[in-house]
Order: C-alpha cells, then sequence, then structure tokens
C-alpha cells in the first residue's frame, strides 16, 4: 500500500466512522446540505455525456491512454469522501476499502476499475478534467460550448474555493469537531487554501483548543 492509499483508506474509515456514531437525522442533514452541490455534479454529468463521452472513450480509455488517472496522483478533497460516503452502499463502500487496502501493481489510478471509476461520485478533479485535443474536438467551433464549461469549473469553485462558507469547508469542521483529523482536508490544512480564507476575512481553521467536542483528534 502506498502512502497515497494509506490516506486514502484512513480517510474513508473515519467517514464510515463518523456515519455510524451519529443519529440518522444528522446523517440526512449532511446529505441534504450537499443538495446543491449534488445537482451540479448531475448537470455536469449530463454535459459530459451529451458531448464528451464518445470523444474520452474512444481517444483514451479504450487506448489505456488516460493522463487523468494517473497513479497515486489525484488530489481528493476530505468532504468528497463524506459525499460519496452518503450517496454509496455499504457494500460499494467496502469494495473501495477493499481495493485500498491492495498493492496497486498497475500504472492507473486504484479506483479505476474496468467499468470507469469505482466511485458512485467520483471526484472533481476527475470530472472536471478534459485533455486539449478533447476540448479542442468539441469546442472548437462551439463557443457556446465553451462557455457552459467555464461557467462549470466556476461553479464547482462555489463549493471549494473557501473565500466565502463553502460545502467543502462546512463538512470538514463538523468532522474536525467530532474530533477528526485527516491530511485530505485542505480546506484546514492547504497553505493556499488557509491564505485565500485570510484574505476573504475568514476564520481559518477549528483548531485544536476550539475542538468543541472536547475529544483529541482520532
Amino acid at each position: 500500500m502506498t502512502a497515497w492509499q494509506a490516506e486514502q483508506l484512513d480517510a474513508l474509515r473515519m467517514v464510515r466512522r463518523h456515519l455510524t456514531e451519529i443519529k440518522s437525522g444528522r446523517r440526512e442533514q449532511l446529505r441534504a446540505s450537499a443538495g446543491d452541490y449534488l445537482s451540479f455534479r448531475q448537470d455536469l454529468d449530463l454535459f459530459l455525456a451529451a458531448h464528451f463521452s464518445q470523444v474520452c472513450t474512444r481517444t483514451c480509455y479504450t487506448n489505456n491512454r488516460s493522463a487523468c488517472c494517473g497513479k497515486d496522483g489525484i488530489i481528493i478533497f476530505f468532504a468528497e469522501v463524506v459525499i460519496n460516503a452518503l450517496v454509496s452502499s455499504e457494500e460499494a463502500l467496502d469494495r473501495l476499502m477493499g481495493v485500498l487496502e491492495q498493492p496497486n501493481a498497475g500504472l492507473k489510478c486504484v479506483y479505476l476499475g474496468a467499468q470507469g471509476c469505482r466511485w458512485q461520485l467520483r471526484p472533481a478533479v476527475c470530472a472536471l478534467f478534459l485533455c486539449d485535443p478533447a476540448e479542442a474536438e468539441v469546442f472548437h467551433s462551439n463557443a457556446h460550448l465553451r462557455s457552459q464549461w467555464s461557467r462549470f469549473k466556476k461553479r464547482e469553485k462555489k463549493f471549494r474555493w473557501p473565500d466565502r462558507a463553502v460545502l467543502f469547508d462546512d463538512l470538514e469542521k463538523s468532522f474536525i469537531t467530532a474530533g477528526y483529523e485527516s491530511p485530505l482536508m485542505y480546506c484546514h490544512t492547504s497553505p493556499g487554501l488557509l491564505r485565500v480564507k485570510r484574505s476573504a476575512g475568514i476564520v481559518t481553521a477549528v483548531s485544536r483548543d476550539q475542538n468543541r467536542s472536547g475529544h483529541p483528534f482520532r
């Protein structure tokens, strides 16, 4: 198991643990808080399926050339682990854990299986990756589609970029308050994102002293 796999596995374990600790009503609240993000991802998937599915399948996936699925190279936010757990079955999460626990002998992402990504809701960095040739083929004569794509990328930042109250930051805070810590909590650990918070006048983190639950980080 690589260090990247270990971080992913640890994050998934703590998410599953906390979701079993909380009441069902609180779990539903967490899922409801992600409603706008889930709508965004549905819109994005429809756009990609309509305009890029055939292009990307033909040029990358079937030829095993995809640069977006490089081994241990995907930046996944902790909040994405939470959201994926909220929309996945326990059996699906068991399979993800099983994959992470095994050595990845291939050159591609451990999450990439024969049918594509093993996540129910794949990470945003993957969904929003388009290689230059694919963009050129689809957008070269269609400025409207290019404009739509730009709007999708801006829309995603409203959930992740912490220059205001954003979903990804809020989900991290809810787990930090419950006593959990993960290097995937980029809204609270990334120097760049912490600078964004400071520039926006936003409190940068829930520190150990601010951990309202009173529990040490697990």
